[in-house]
């Protein structure tokens, strides 16, 4: 991220804003540091808390907040405000699509054949035969789920709350997880990350999954169980996985996961935070506040979301 032309698009959309870059690799608090009322943040450091003592908002240029909030020094008087889309959930949909796609035309064990120099074919099942589950139906899960859905793959969508979207079998609460789960073809993970879902991703929740199954995660990294996913692979339950959020990012050079050709890997590319709609959602919301105006993409700090 690009921090001077982040503040070049901040200043053009907040002229009468008094606007400062605060240097993030800087990770000691500095008791002289000018105090802000309102903090837009990438990765601070959490000596960046220690020093701001009169936060009101804090903006985080991404979806997910739940490394904001493992921090001790965060302001909870302060609103925490997340992005809401700004051009991710496109992106987000596109890869978890391709990734179902390939998954559903073989498009790996034809990549198999192809060095064993073997021309065998498969038939397709019909995509209304297959089952794709998309965990987490916000405003990214919801046109993750949407995508899938219009390309005729039967899509199931699970959230905490009853949600209605189009050709998606919707499933909400504790009661209706398991059902959820059972005989997924593909998993598709998109769940912000709270206390409650930490290891959703485990060897009692991935088995109940069709077998050969697919698991896809662009949520968070603790998401997942790594070692009951390689335990699964290894017992041939599950097909494959692809991973985009990991526990330990960048993924150390060690991990098990390089060396698996059953999981692809990405270094967390599945979307970027764009500059443009993000400034102008930003600027939106902070004139809102300024005139005492309710604003949308509240965070609620018990629930982490």
């Amino acid at each position: 991220m690009h921090a001077p032309a982040w503040l070049d698009a901040l200043r053009a959309a907040l002229p009468d804003a008094d606007l400062w870059l605060r240097d993030a690799a800087k990770t000691d608090a500095d008791p002289l540091a000018p105090q802000a009322d309102i903090a837009i943040v990438w990765r601070p450091p959490s000596a960046f808390f220690e020093e701001q003592r009169r936060l009101r908002a804090v903006f985080n240029l991404g979806a997910g907040v739940d490394a904001l909030l493992a921090m001790p020094a965060f302001p909870r008087d302060a609103l925490l405000v997340r992005l809401e889309d700004a051009g991710m959930a496109d992106a987000l949909a596109e890869y978890a699509l391709a990734a179902v796609l390939r998954v559903y035309r073989g498009f790996d064990r034809y990549a198999i054949r192809q060095r064993e120099a073997r021309w065998q074919a498969e038939l397709l099942r019909p995509k209304a035969n297959f089952a794709v589950g998309v965990l987490g139906l916000g405003v990214i899960g919801a046109a993750i789920a949407r995508s899938i859905a219009a390309h005729g793959f039967a899509v199931r969508g699970f959230a905490r709350t009853r949600h209605a979207i189009e050709g998606v079998d919707c499933r909400a609460g504790e009661a209706e997880f398991a059902s959820f789960l059972d005989g997924l073809d593909v998993l598709v993970s998109v769940l912000p990350l709270t206390p409650d879902n930490r290891g959703i991703l485990n060897r009692a929740n991935l088995a109940r999954l069709a077998d050969g199954a697919h698991a896809i995660n662009v949520g968070r990294g603790a998401h997942l169980v790594e070692a009951d996913l390689l335990a699964l692979l290894d017992e041939g339950k599950l097909g494959g996985a692809t991973l985009d959020v990991f526990e330990t990012e960048p993924l150390p050079a060690a991990h098990p996961f390089w060396d698996r050709p059953e999981i692809l890997v990405t270094p967390h590319i599945s979307a970027v935070t764009e500059l443009e709609p993000s400034v102008a959602q930003i600027a939106e919301k902070i004139a809102r506040l300024e005139r005492g105006e309710a604003i949308t993409g509240v965070v609620d700090l018990r629930r982490g979301y």
